[in-house]
């Protein structure tokens, strides 16, 4: 069979074997027939909270946090039906904050690509910054005791509105949300402690999981103890179209939202493969290896102990080549040496969690990595096995495990998350 996988813009079509195969993909949801009708009716019908229109004043200074450029946010539209809902605010008084997390600034070129010429000439755009210390504020500590370091101009604005889009997440359980205040605008400190070494290795620290889940249980107090006044968050199909809109206040109409996404791309399979095939989404998702670790990680939940991952990612990004993901790789020789490091006592280095879940992942299977922009030795150093033709390495993976061996492919990454039944 072909098989078109989802790999940088473009896509990647692989030739499957035909027998012992199962291609998992999210449950088709069609795109609304009007994006822009749909977000406002979310917006004047909100969950939890009184309409947008009013909460706000002429004269307030409104803030508005947006994904960065790893994500395929429809932030235009959002904004546009944000903007349409307080038309006595003007723009001068809107600032726009990129809740980049611990990623890079945007360029830019990605900032028009992002927002439109429109939106950077009128408001005010932020690229959120971690590592500088004097655009943070101090706004507490959370009942676990993570220190609560967030952008200071985002605390200080009279109206904080928050907009994302919700997709399971491997470890935060989904995104969106409360996500968009931290990590998004949050301190370095407040993202290291958010996920250290013993929460991001909790059993339900996982994809689809916010209860109980020691990452999204923090996030959430935070978002409490900060004070978003409105949120309004998508669910996208694979064409990364609005398949439904949720907004009002930022804890209910995020669960509602993680509901839906919940029951469209979370998969249940009966037992687990020998071999699995998985992208991560195309692009934006997989500009560099450090998201692949994503698809990875979907692909992880369903494969037998000691079987075989294949990834196909792009990678245009590179590792990427800024923060310290790279560094933390080529500091220990093996997977098994990495998670030792980053599980003892007092260790502390950003990037550490992307590791420290490759790493989990690498221990139980065998990872091969279809990419075009790192060179082989690049992944070999990154500790997995670099390949040229998906096809090929699928087909002799399947081979060596034997006559019964089985294959599931997850076209889509993690777009599509299976488990297995009774694990979830």
């Amino acid at each position: 069979m072909r098989v078109r996988l989802d790999y940088g813009t473009e896509g990647l079509n692989v030739d499957l074997p035909d027998e012992r195969v199962t291609v998992i993909e999210p449950v088709p949801r069609p795109a609304v027939p009007d994006a822009a009708a749909t977000l406002k009716a979310a917006i004047r019908s909100p969950i939890g909270c009184a309409p947008l229109r009013e909460q706000v004043r002429k004269g307030q200074r409104v803030a508005i946090s947006v994904c960065d450029i790893t994500r395929a946010q429809p932030r235009r539209e959002q904004l546009q039906a944000i903007f349409e809902e307080i038309p006595d605010i003007p723009r001068s008084d809107i600032t726009i904050f990129i809740a980049t997390g611990t990623h890079r600034s945007n360029t830019d070129a990605e900032l028009e690509r992002m927002l439109g010429a429109d939106i950077l000439r009128t408001c005010r755009v932020v690229n959120h910054n971690s590592r500088d210390a004097a655009t943070l504020a101090f706004a507490g500590t959370t009942s676990t005791g993570v220190p609560v370091y967030l952008n200071r101009e985002f605390l200080q604005s009279d109206v904080r509105i928050t907009t994302g889009f919700v997709e399971p997440h491997f470890f935060a359980g989904f995104s969106g949300g409360p996500k968009m205040v931290a990590p998004g605008l949050a301190g370095l400190e407040t993202v290291m402690t958010l996920h250290d070494a013993s929460r991001i290795g909790h059993p339900k620290a996982t994809w689809g999981v916010i209860d109980g889940n020691p990452v999204h249980d923090d996030v959430r107090e935070i978002a409490r103890m900060v004070g978003v006044h409105f949120a309004l968050d998508v669910t996208l199909n694979r064409e990364q179209q609005i398949t439904a809109a949720f907004a009002g206040d930022i804890l209910e109409q995020h669960r509602t939202a993680c509901t839906h996404a919940r029951d469209t791309a979370m998969r249940a399979v009966p037992q687990p493969f020998d071999v699995v095939l998985t992208t991560n989404s195309g692009y934006p998702l997989d500009q560099n290896l450090y998201q692949a670790v994503k698809g990875m990680s979907a692909a992880a939940k369903i494969v037998k102990p000691g079987g075989t991952i294949v990834c196909a990612a792009e990678c245009r990004d590179g590792l990427p080549s800024h923060g310290s993901y790279g560094a933390i790789l080529s500091s220990q020789p093996t997977p098994a040496a990495l998670l030792e490091m980053i599980c003892s006592p007092g260790y502390s280095t950003p990037d550490q969690w992307q590791v420290q879940v490759q790493s989990q992942i690498q221990l139980k299977a065998r990872v091969l990595v279809k990419t075009s922009g790192l060179s082989a030795s690049d992944l070999s150093a990154a500790h997995f096995t670099p390949i040229e033709d998906v096809g090929r390495t699928v087909h002799e993976h399947l081979s060596q495990a034997g006559h019964d061996a089985t294959l599931c492919v997850l076209p889509q990454g993690p777009q599509t998350i299976p488990y297995l039944v009774g694990s979830w």
